[in-house]
């Protein structure tokens, strides 16, 4: 009976793969440029079979079709995330794991000014927002000239964080939970935190690999 259980188990496994990758690459191929569906998530051994990038899009899709969500984006985002001008936004298709999850608002400017450069293995916790344009003080209803946003390779964004126009972080920053970052810390190697954010540490890189 066990031996029957797990047999069960793995078919079901297996179908559920089948019907993921046939699905997923579907949903891929009509909704997402095709740069974006070569990196890790896609593809790897057996054709990239059982790779979650291919349930992304699934989900994607169905969100898109049944609630017209985050429509024109060329790339897998979950649910529950916003991105504003999504074509100003610069990542490694290895680092698709970052529109995942929920709450995360990306606003990269409005028209071609101000996009956000994402380097690469960083990690973006849910309900993080990267704003590069406020709102006008003396007139609400328009904003104020965008200003790029650039985060460094292997940072870590805590949970709830915003991160203001015209910042950049260098590598393998971890941004604390909770914090606002207004200004730039571009030397990396470091943690910062709080409301506005603060230098706390230095971080140790013996150990890092590039």
């Amino acid at each position: 009976m066990r031996r029957y259980k797990i047999i069960v188990r793995y078919v079901k496994l297996i179908l559920k793969g089948i019907y993921e990758y046939i699905f997923g690459h579907i949903c891929a191929l009509i909704l997402y440029d095709k740069k974006y569906i070569k990196g890790k998530y896609f593809q790897g051994k057996y054709f990239g079979f059982l790779k979650s990038g291919w349930k992304w899009a699934i989900s994607d899709f169905r969100a898109r079709a049944l609630l017209n969500t985050n429509s024109g984006i060329p790339y897998p985002i979950s649910y529950g995330n916003h991105i504003t001008n999504a074509k100003n936004i610069f990542f490694h298709p290895d680092d698709l794991f970052i529109f995942q999850g929920k709450g995360k608002y990306f606003q990269a400017g409005i028209g071609e000014d101000a996009p956000i450069y994402i380097g690469e293995g960083t990690y973006i916790a849910d309900n993080v927002g990267i704003i590069t344009t406020n709102h006008d003080l003396i007139n609400l209803s328009q904003h104020l000239p965008g200003k790029s946003i650039i985060i460094g390779k292997s940072c870590w964004i805590g949970f709830n964080c915003v991160i203001l126009p015209g910042v950049t972080l260098g590598d393998r920053t971890i941004v604390g939970a909770g914090s606002i970052v207004t200004k730039s810390f571009t030397e990396g190697n470091c943690v910062i935190a709080g409301n506005p954010a603060r230098f706390i540490k230095k971080t140790d890189t013996n150990n890092v690999i590039s």
